[in-house]
Formats: structure tokens, sequence, C-alpha cells
């Protein structure tokens, strides 16, 4: 048997190739929600997306809803994943990140979404290593979004 230092180098050698990727996108980020309402809002009423389809599936006891700005064929969008019988919030772990929603004002958006309620983590203002200007916020679960004004390139 190889040591396990070996395995682990022949693993991310392999994973390290490069592939053809023409025709691939990101299509979705997937998240678990306890109240699928209360997301609507959040993520339909107050930052704007529309609702592009939604699946009950009572055998599985869930509902998944494909949420965003766009065609789902064409721009990346969230999933969320509502089970039904999920009474306590969700462990997000150690290694959840953020949504990001791009947004022509920061500043402007966090006014307005403080005026309705909602937590801003970080207040705007540029990236700590950077000049970007950013925000953080929380959805009704309390996964962090990131809202940042559009990249200048």
């Amino acid at each position: 048997m190889l040591p396990l230092s070996i395995l682990k180098q022949r693993k991310e050698e392999k994973m390290s190739k490069e592939i053809n990727v023409d025709g691939y996108r990101l299509a979705h980020t997937m998240i678990r929600v306890r109240n699928l309402e209360a997301s609507f809002n959040f993520y339909c009423k107050t930052l704007g997306m529309k609702v592009l389809r939604k699946t009950d599936y009572p055998d599985g006891r869930f509902t998944n809803a494909f949420i965003g700005y766009g065609l789902e064929t064409e721009s990346p969008c969230l999933e969320l994943t509502h089970n039904w019988d999920q009474k306590k919030d969700y462990d997000k772990g150690n290694g959840w990140g953020h949504v990001c929603i791009e947004t022509p004002d920061v500043y402007k958006a966090c006014d307005d979404l403080s005026k309705q309620g909602v937590n801003i983590t970080r207040k705007p203002g540029p990236m700590k290593h950077g000049t970007r200007v950013i925000a953080f916020c929380e959805d009704p679960d309390g996964y962090k979004v990131e809202l940042n004004e559009k990249l200048k390139v």
C-alpha cells in the first residue's frame, strides 16, 4: 500500500489536468431553507429575482424552487430546497461562503434593505485589500449574501 501522501499527490495530479469545457457554465447554487415563502420574499420581493420554476416532491417530502434574474438556461440561479419536515435551523458548517448579488449601488441597496429589516452584517465600503465596494447581509435562514458593485474591467 502506498503512503497516503503519495496517493493524495496522484489524485491532485489527475484533478489538475485540463479538459474541454466548451458548453460548461455555472448553472446554480443550492441552499436549504426552512421557510420557502420567507425566502421568496427576501430573494424575489426584496432583491428582485423571479421564481423560474417550483416543483413539489410529495414522496420525498420536499420542494425545489429555482430563482434568478434571467432564464435558467442562460444565467446562474439559486436552487432553494425546502424539506417539509425540517424544524430546526440548518448548520451552515465552516465551508459555506456566500451568495453574491451584483448591484449598481451597494450603499443604496444596503439602505433599502435596512429599511425592510434585513440584517446588514458588513456595512458597505471598499474591500479590505482592494477598492471594489462590497457589503454583506443575511437571508431569512442566516445565509450570507454579498452585495457588490459591477466589476470594472
